[in-house]
């Protein structure tokens, strides 16, 4: 009798709420991850939304590299607004509950933003090879109707395959526990709730990740061997250290979002559990976000000069 009830339990068919488990096996540590998790959001927003600010107020920083920045910037806010606050209730109230839809719409923002950072950190290597190795051509080829042309193709290939995925993800019947092992609406998680086979979703997923992940991957790492390459050549050390400089911060961003993300994709089997898939993923949604600002702050010169220009304004002007 109790064998039946649980395999009926099993295939029943969810159609209701989730529970998110997230980090409940932290107890009263949770009240300490929500303090610190809440400082990083308020960094994220505020460093990201300077950098915007900066960008616009700064005629000098009124170029394609910055341009890209923008967008950048705000792809990371809304990357992590759709997870944090929601984690951030969750850490303080037992019923850690999120709708059908909700999942839907977090799962689909989170893809959108993920993919959108991979288009534009490759338009970013792009614009990096264009400046360095062709610079006589670089007012033309990254001229301002192409840099818009790559912004919009970025997001609009992100919002659409995206929201493909999560309408076929959450067009199948789901079944057996409504628990999910994380703390926001994961697309694997959701994989293994499903009541039909799942391969065809499965290969969807891949053939998204191989087009618009690993692809852009490849086009920022064939854009490097051909900057590298081109800086040796250059006859002066000051001169390659400068060139060398201009690719420094976006180099460090590349690495810091695809190393998070092929690490919570990629990771081995034998090596992973529970808690640290959530670690992974916590780097990857709240810390990620929040260093991108703070990368291109301290290692950008330009940067830097324009935060000192503007402060400097502002101080001024208040005092007169």
């Amino acid at each position: 009798m109790s064998s039946s009830v649980s395999h009926a339990a099993e295939n029943q068919t969810i159609s209701g709420v989730f529970i998110l488990l997230g980090f409940t096996y932290l107890n009263k540590l949770q009240i300490l991850l929500f303090l610190v998790l809440l400082v990083a959001y308020l960094l994220t927003l505020m460093g990201n939304l300077i950098i915007i600010l900066l960008i616009k107020l700064n005629p000098s920083l009124h170029t394609p590299m910055y341009f890209f920045l923008v967008n950048l910037s705000v792809s990371e806010m809304c990357c992590t607004t759709c997870v944090t606050p929601q984690l951030l209730v969750h850490l303080l109230v037992e019923e850690k509950t999120i709708s059908l839809a909700g999942c839907a719409a977090q799962l689909n923002v989170f893809d959108i933003t993920g993919l959108a950072a991979c288009c534009l950190l490759a338009a970013m290597a792009y614009d990096r090879y264009v400046a360095i190795c062709h610079p006589l051509h670089y007012t033309t080829i990254m001229s301002g109707r192409v840099c818009e042309l790559l912004a919009c193709t970025s997001w609009l290939i992100s919002i659409s395959v995206a929201t493909v995925e999560v309408t076929w993800l959450f067009s199948l019947p789901l079944c057996g526990s409504n628990r999910i092992p994380h703390f926001f609406c994961y697309n694997e998680s959701l994989q293994k709730m499903l009541c039909t086979d799942s391969w065809k979703n499965v290969i969807f997923g891949l053939t998204v990740l191989v087009l618009f992940v690993m692809s852009p991957f490849l086009l920022i790492v064939l854009s490097y061997v051909r900057i590298i390459s081109t800086i040796l050549k250059l006859p002066s050390a000051e001169g390659r250290r400068k060139a060398f400089s201009t690719c420094s911060s976006h180099l460090t961003v590349v690495t810091l979002l695809y190393g998070t993300g092929l690490l919570s994709y990629l990771k081995p089997a034998s090596n992973s559990t529970p808690e640290s898939d959530l670690l992974i993923f916590l780097m990857h949604t709240a810390v990620t976000p929040m260093m991108n600002p703070i990368i291109y702050t301290l290692r950008n010169k330009e940067v830097k000069v324009a935060f000192r220009n503007t402060v400097g304004k502002v101080f001024f002007s208040h005092s007169w």
